[in-house]
């Protein structure tokens, strides 16, 4: 406890400089405590300064969270940037523990000096609004703020020249890095070479796979899709891709053929029909499946869209999804938990794809690592209703969509009384 008593020392020494701010108090959960009051170890957090409207908080600093913790100031400073230096683990949760308690924060001007960083990333997206964006950039921002790290985000729109632009605005604000999501840029950018700004490629969606990219295993989807229908004696497989030159519609029909070709199927042409994402490509497709005369049993369809699309068309002609034509989807965008019958599908990993391409920027900054050759990362077989399996059935009342805990965290707002009405 002597250490304690010294941190105590230091604090009241500390207060006592900071007379005449107005009101000094110890803001402590729901209570305020003054420079009197006693208190023990657990008691100790930053002063803040009440002006009767506003409370300013008074970060502690890393010499007295090491105080505090009772190491030196480089054994906190490493438990706090989680250095490879060897580290007891029992310190460094202590130290994690009571910078969380106090209430430390970095001082970042002090981080940039020392180390020639802003803390600072810049996102380029093309379409902030897009199916798949938000949650890619939840990924990246959610590991970024556990590492200190601040973020701004770009809206390219799908214009060459905004992106080009976008580059050269974070450049000229001394941004650590850059991470592209949904990229239209094809190649890497000579000016971020010159400027040795370090940058990943997060679904990168045309021109295949770059180095220093995280994207979706489209090729172990699309086979994961096809085995399923396989193992439900599906063997004439209808295909509709999604548009040419797009990674995930040629690497979603290599996962279908691959499937094929293991369980020894000969690839027939006549059964891959090209779509272009959208419901009514879908729908087409499956009409043109439903006029052959060996039609096919089970239709994948390489978007939720373009499946539902599918289904529309079979239900149309009067058959049932799956009794008839069986139905495989790809995305698990929400319709696919909301269409009847539910459709079965493989889910992008958007999240988990965010947090990865922050992870290896963060090791391109710090040095870790130079390059690395694509990352890609597998989604999961979601098995529903569309395609025929025996464990498919799930009530309604079970399914959780992606808002529904956004729904459950706001409290329903209390009817107000007509009047009139009792």
């Amino acid at each position: 406890m002597g250490r304690a008593r010294d941190f105590a020392v230091a604090m009241k020494k500390r207060e006592k400089s900071l007379q005449g701010k107005r009101f000094p108090l110890y803001f402590i959960g729901k209570r305020f405590l003054t420079p009197d009051s006693p208190r023990t170890f657990s008691h100790y957090a930053a002063p803040s300064f009440h002006s009767g409207k506003a409370r300013i908080t008074m970060p502690i600093t890393l010499t007295e969270l090491a105080d505090a913790a009772g190491v030196s100031l480089a054994t906190a400073s490493r438990a706090l940037n989680d250095s490879a230096h060897p580290m007891n683990k029992e310190t460094k949760r202590r130290v994690l523990a009571l910078a969380q308690e106090l209430g430390y924060r970095p001082n970042l001007m002090a981080r940039s000096l020392k180390t020639e960083r802003t803390f600072a990333i810049g996102i380029i997206v093309d379409d902030i609004a897009g199916a798949f964006t938000p949650l890619v950039l939840r990924g990246i921002q959610d590991y970024l703020n556990e590492h200190h790290y601040f973020s701004v985000v770009i809206n390219a729109d799908w214009n060459p020249e905004t992106e080009t632009e976008a580059i050269q605005n974070l450049i000229s604000r001394s941004i650590d890095g850059i991470i592209f999501v949904e990229s239209r840029l094809r190649d890497a950018q000579p000016m971020l070479d010159t400027a040795n700004k370090p940058y990943v490629f997060a679904h990168r969606l045309f021109g295949g796979a770059k180095s220093n990219s995280v994207n979706v295993d489209d090729v172990a989807g699309g086979r994961m899709a096809t085995e399923h229908l396989l193992i439900l004696q599906h063997r004439r497989i209808g295909f509709i891709t999604g548009r040419k030159g797009w990674n995930a519609s040629e690497d979603r029909l290599a996962g279908y053929r691959a499937a094929l070709k293991h369980a020894h199927i000969p690839f027939d042409r006549a059964l891959v029909i090209e779509g272009d994402w959208e419901m009514q490509s879908g729908y087409a497709a499956a009409k043109k499946f439903l006029q052959m005369s060996d039609r096919p049993t089970a239709i994948f369809a390489a978007n939720d869209l373009m499946a539902l699309g599918a289904m529309y068309a079979i239900q149309e002609a009067g058959l049932r999804v799956p009794e008839d034509i069986a139905v495989v989807g790809y995305d698990d965008r929400e319709i696919a938990g909301l269409a009847r019958p539910l459709i079965t599908t493989v889910s992008l990993p958007c999240y988990e794809m965010g947090q990865r391409s922050a992870e290896l920027l963060l090791q391109l900054l710090e040095k870790k690592i130079n390059a690395v050759e694509p990352i890609r990362i597998p989604g999961k077989l979601i098995v529903r209703e569309s395609s025929g399996a025996l464990r498919a059935k799930m009530p309604l009342a079970q399914y959780i969509t992606r808002t529904s805990p956004r729904r459950s965290a706001v409290p329903d707002k209390p009817r107000r009384k007509e009047k009139g009405r009792a």
